[in-house]
């Protein structure tokens, strides 16, 4: 007998199939690719694969519409892929790391590549003949440009310097010719891009002149041995350049004066598509040509600002691009359409609200709202009517909510999001965030403090633009908190905390030294966490705050009760607490995204969201994924075996015995004696139970965990080695 429980269980549904995950899992993007994704090759219109950070490596077998995440035994940064055939491919990246499958993914060997330094691209002509490039540095730190070459599909490497440089990319169109490209620098910071040329498959490489200065190399593609452009840029401008003899002379061609070009590809002489962008200053950048580069024509994919990394077309028509946290643009017309595949949308999302585990509401930039009534296994995009950033949402049952958001924006409804109106706010300036207790009473805050009663048909003014407020929580018509910061126009400030006994009629001030505030959450009139700069925690209604921790970047946080809390922040952070803030938890997100708003229903069902339409889910609190199996064997004594392996990493099993019918807990605890997680907390039957406890998100250090079964309590000792 071998009977196995899932004991915190979270479910994803993909391609129609429960998975279980760790913790958090993603709905937006699925799979799990929040990682920059650096390298995409498709060897036919179905078939692709795309690599990127942390070793990820994700596969699509119907041309994107849906993607599945592939074991690569790595957590180095991967950033170049060559696939010959449905099932021989090769993924160079970081540390010299190469890695080899002959069956489409399924399994990837590591290959020794004879370097321990930065492999930026490759490139197959067959199963057998590949080059890798990349640069190592010798022992004064002079960067030297790398080629590894193979001719017996990677069971051997051969490697060979450039002399100087960095090369960042590279093609061949058949065993013998292959351009090779990326850039040196002088003494003075000045660059000077790199070509390099062989027609002996490596043997030799020559230089090419390419006829402009102050350049950086990113991406090559050739068609032939004759047709092949390059892409990059200098100080200013995306560079473009164009040969038609095999890089005896290069044209350079107009580029629009469109920064960064990173990665280009062409099908045949006259079709091919580059791409580009720089994250926070230019917007996702495509060009393509159907001249051979004589013109360049911009194509529209949105305005999130992301950059794109690599691109792969199979024919004139069917492409994907891929970049930033994920991101993976399909086209099959050429381009005339792009459409983003795993994410539900890229818009940055600030707030959201569930009424139930089932029905939820999320809202963004650009006037974006969402909505799920199935607990996010899908989301809806609603018209919001607007194009202004909404930051905040309030439901109070699954079809009356709110939405605010900038330049006095506020918008109503009462069917679920099937139609959402506009009302006047009676401010002309930003809303922050949005309180409702029921379908008339609720309160928004931003610069000032406004107030309805009526459902929002009329917003009336309380306090007027005193402060930045950014975070509203009520919990019945009449106590109400609100949080905020005032900066004193040298880079510091103060903290805001305004509260209410009496629905707004008169607000009561207080300010906190330092500490910038962002959001606030009340269980009931007395127990409310403010958190921002730090985590601030009251039990008397707002009359004292204590500082619980002094950890920062925290933008939004959930309590369903007194005791069970979550906040969210910068890098993807997530702390849960489970004894009112005594002790947070630092939580595995998954993501390094900055995430602005969380929503719990009850102590396990959460959604938090964040930039790039990132939307992540649990339903079991978050916490670690332990699996239970019961064993035949029937114990004479309780009993707590020595957990193996130890030390462990990241996870171990604990076997441990049950002689009668208990209430056993087994709980785990760090070397300070704080409670980092409970294991099992029910009635157990007579018998032999083993349990594997998952520690992802947990630093390297000792752990104790715990057996309670009524006067029997034993505990032991283990160690996390990462």
């Amino acid at each position: 007998m071998k009977k196995i429980s899932l004991l915190c269980i979270a479910g994803l549904i993909l391609q129609s199939t429960m998975l279980a995950q760790v913790g958090w899992f993603s709905q937006s993007p699925v799979p799990t690719v929040n990682n920059d994704l650096y390298s995409v090759d498709f060897v036919n219109a179905a078939i692709g694969w795309a690599v990127g950070e942390l070793g990820t490596i994700v596969r699509t077998t119907d041309g994107g519409l849906t993607w599945t995440s592939q074991t690569s035994g790595t957590t180095e940064a991967l950033r170049g892929i060559s696939f010959t055939d449905a099932d021989n491919g090769t993924v160079v990246g970081d540390n010299g790391t190469i890695l080899r499958t002959t069956n489409g993914g399924i399994i990837w060997s590591i290959q020794r590549s004879g370097t321990t330094e930065h492999l930026n691209d490759i490139s197959f002509t067959g199963p057998n003949n590949g080059t890798a490039v990349g640069y190592e540095r010798d022992m004064n730190s002079n960067y030297k440009g790398i080629f590894l070459r193979t001719t017996d599909g990677g069971t051997t490497w051969t490697s060979k310097t450039s002399g100087t440089g960095v090369l960042m990319g590279v093609s061949f169109t058949d065993s013998n010719n292959g351009t090779a490209v990326g850039f040196d620098w002088d003494v003075n910071s000045n660059y000077e891009g790199i070509i390099l040329r062989t027609k002996d498959g490596g043997t030799t490489w020559t230089s090419q002149a390419s006829g402009t200065t102050d350049l950086l190399f990113f991406g090559v593609s050739f068609t032939d041995s004759d047709n092949g452009t390059i892409v990059g840029n200098n100080e200013y401008d995306g560079k473009i350049l164009r040969t038609t003899d095999g890089g005896t002379t290069w044209t350079e061609q107009i580029s629009g004066n469109i920064p960064f070009l990173n990665d280009v590809s062409f099908t045949d002489s006259e079709n091919g598509t580059i791409v580009g962008g720089d994250s926070g200053e230019t917007n996702y950048i495509i060009l393509r040509t159907t001249d051979g580069g004589t013109t360049w024509l911009q194509q529209s994919i949105g305005t999130t600002f992301i950059s794109l990394y690599s691109v792969s077309f199979t024919d004139s028509d069917n492409g994907t691009a891929v970049g930033d946290v994920g991101t993976i643009l399909r086209t099959t017309d050429g381009g005339t359409t792009w459409t983003l595949q795993i994410r539900v949308t890229m818009e940055g999302l600030g707030g959201v609200s569930f009424t139930d585990s089932d029905n939820g509401t999320v809202v963004g930039s650009n006037g974006a709202i969402l909505r799920t009534t199935d607990g996010g296994a899908n989301w809806i995009t609603q018209e919001s009517g607007t194009t202004e950033f909404l930051t905040d949402v309030s439901f109070t049952d699954s079809d009356n909510g709110t939405a605010v958001g900038q330049y006095y924006t506020i918008l109503r409804t009462t069917d679920g999001g099937a139609s959402w109106n506009p009302q006047t706010s009676g401010t002309a300036e930003h809303l922050f965030g949005v309180c409702f207790t029921d379908v008339n009473n609720g309160t928004a805050v931003g610069d000032g403090i406004i107030r309805t009663t009526d459902g929002g048909a009329t917003w009336i003014q309380q306090v007027p633009d005193t402060a930045i407020l950014t975070g509203v929580s009520f919990t019945d018509t009449n106590n109400g908190t609100v949080v905020g910061y005032q900066q004193d126009g040298h880079g510091g400030g103060w903290g805001i905390i305004q509260r209410t006994t009496n629905g707004g009629t008169t607000w009561t001030s207080q300010i906190i030294e330092d500490i910038f505030l962002n959001d606030v959450s009340f269980s009931d009139k007395d127990n409310g966490t403010a958190v921002g700069h730090a985590i601030l925690r009251t039990t008397d209604g707002g009359t004292t705050w204590t500082i619980q921790a002094n950890t920062g970047g925290l933008y939004s946080v959930s309590f369903t009760d007194a005791d069970n809390g979550t906040a969210v922040g910068g890098g993807g952070k997530i702390l849960r607490t489970t004894d009112g803030g005594t002790n947070w938890i630092v939580q595995e997100s998954g993501t390094t995204v900055w995430l602005n708003g969380v929503s719990f229903t009850d102590s396990d069902n959460g959604t938090a969201v964040g930039r790039y339409g990132t939307i992540l889910r649990t339903t079991n609190g978050g916490v670690s994924f332990v699996e239970e199996n019961e064993i035949d064997e029937i114990p004479s004594d309780f009993y707590l075996s020595n957990n193996f392996p130890n030390p462990f990493n990241p996870n171990t099993k604990i076997k441990y015995s049950v002689p009668q019918s208990s209430q056993v807990i087994i709980k785990v605890f760090d070397i300070l004696g704080n409670e980092i997680e409970t294991l099992v907390n029910e009635e157990k039957q007579t018998d032999t139970y083993e349990i594997t406890w998952y520690a992802e998100g947990l630093p390297s250090g000792v752990y104790f965990y715990r057996l309670k079964a009524g006067n029997f309590i034993q505990t032991k000792k283990m160690v996390l080695m990462k």
